[in-house]
């Protein structure tokens, strides 16, 4: 018989370990409770709901693999428990399981139709997977089921944003927030929603009532100081990131942004001194190296520019405006294997980055690869029809072999565009200056006498 050497006062005790951890999870004491979860398992390993409560706990320290291994034991013991079975799929989208969430849900759905969550839960999972018709479906599924289901308006919301759908997307999120005004960052991401549109009154609007309710919350915080400083609203941006290194003083992008600030106001000793810290805290943080290069290429260390940029190309940074920036910076550094490749892979990651063609094309001018150059130059002035730099140098290639009309058709519209810009007007000098001598030299050849004559 099961259980036949244990003796009640074992079990009971297991019992009140389990109430215990309960009310720890409610504190949020979530480590301890899962220690006592631990305790009262050790003494009945066969309870499925203790298995399913230790699981909880976990996803709510972000422990989703050790989870996942706590709702199969549970559901091993309780093979047709829906919300084992729903909480399973929800873990296995959040590591990237799809196909495996898609095969539970799907097997939910036939245990029971009218479980609302399995449909969804599954919004979200078809929204990782940019199938977005199918996250739809889902939706009008379960609204069939309880058309007042908020997370389904929220999940809907996700897909609509990941496909820049914005307004519809603020018009589910506040029918989430109507439906549960405490649901966790509700206001944050109509927030992001109307920021994507440009509203900035109704973004900082909704920034601020997303702290009214949670003063803590760290990510809106970081997103709200981005905003500001998109607006230009520097020293509230710097209060904001200085916040959150009240809240925790490791949180690196803090001390990155902070850094940003001294190092747009040509404070290049603290930023150095703030990029170096988010670096000690998180060596894995995009942008403080790159930014540390700049720093080290305005005191004239290009060695140390170099290596730092080197050490930020090993974190596989795939952001083609960052990769673009790189380049250039290579290139100033007369290394032109490292900016041709974080050119292409800018284009890789993005095939119409005029910026990246066009430094492209200057590569290739200085390889005196020239048709190569001019098919660079082409494609970024075909995508940015106002990129002056191609512009310019496009008319020089088209000076370079006397095609002086193109030349000056390019050089004519790069002025149009900057009538101060220098270098522009010194191309265009050159053009009249070589059909001036073109001239010279086509009158003076029919002056000659024939030869033989």
């Amino acid at each position: 018989m099961p259980f036949e050497d244990m003796t009640y006062g074992e079990y009971d005790q297991a019992e009140r370990k389990a109430v215990k951890a309960f009310e720890l999870y409610e504190d949020g004491k979530i480590n301890q409770a899962i220690s006592k979860l631990d305790q009262a398992l050790q003494v009945n390993p066969a309870n499925s709901s203790w298995h399913f409560d230790k699981a909880l706990a976990l996803d709510a320290v972000n422990h989703f693999e050790d989870a996942i291994s706590e709702y199969e034991i549970a559901l091993s013991l309780n093979p047709n428990d829906l919300e084992i079975l729903n909480s399973l799929a929800v873990d296995y989208t959040r590591i990237g399981y799809y196909d495996l969430a898609i095969t539970t849900f799907e097997h939910i759905q036939k245990l029971d139709p009218d479980f609302e969550p399995c449909y969804c839960n599954r919004i979200i999972t078809y929204t990782e997977m940019n199938l977005h018709d199918m996250a739809e479906q889902m939706f009008y599924l379960a609204q069939q089921i309880n058309p007042n289901c908020s997370l389904c308006y929220y999940n809907i919301g996700n897909s609509l944003f990941a496909r820049r759908q914005f307004k519809k997307a603020v018009s589910c999120w506040e029918k989430t927030a109507r439906l549960n005004p405490a649901h966790p960052q509700i206001n944050h991401r109509i927030a992001q929603a109307y920021w994507a549109l440009d509203d900035f009154e109704n973004a900082k609007k909704s920034f601020l009532q997303e702290l009214r309710t949670n003063s803590a919350n760290i990510d809106a915080i970081l997103d709200f100081g981005l905003f500001l400083l998109q607006t230009e609203n520097i020293e509230a941006a710097k209060e904001k990131f200085n916040r959150i290194l009240e809240l925790n003083p490791d949180f690196a992008p803090a001390y990155l942004y902070l850094g940003e600030i001294a190092y747009s106001n040509a404070d290049y000793e603290k930023a150095n001194e703030l990029y170096k810290k988010a670096l000690e805290i998180d060596a894995t943080l995009a942008g403080p190296r790159y930014r540390l290069a700049l720093c080290q290429l305005k005191a004239g260390d290009k060695n140390k520019a170099k290596a730092y940029l080197l050490a930020e190309l090993q974190l596989a940074i795939d952001h083609p405006d960052a990769l673009v920036s790189m380049g250039s910076m290579f290139l100033e550094l007369n290394d032109i294997d490292y900016a041709t490749n974080c050119f292409l892979k800018a284009i890789d990651h993005n095939c119409a980055n005029a910026d990246a063609y066009y430094y492209l094309g200057c590569i290739n001018i200085i390889k005196k690869r020239f048709e190569n150059a001019a098919e660079f130059l082409a494609h970024a002035i075909d995508i940015n029809p106002e990129h002056i730099n191609a512009l310019k140098n496009s008319a020089l290639l088209c000076l370079k072999i006397s095609k002086f009309d193109e030349a000056d058709q390019k050089v004519q519209k790069a002025l149009s565009l900057a009538p101060d810009n220098s270098q522009v007007k010194k191309v265009a000098r050159a053009i009249a200056v070589r059909r001036l001598i073109q001239r010279i030299t086509d009158f003076s050849s029919r002056l000659k006498p024939g030869i033989g004559k």
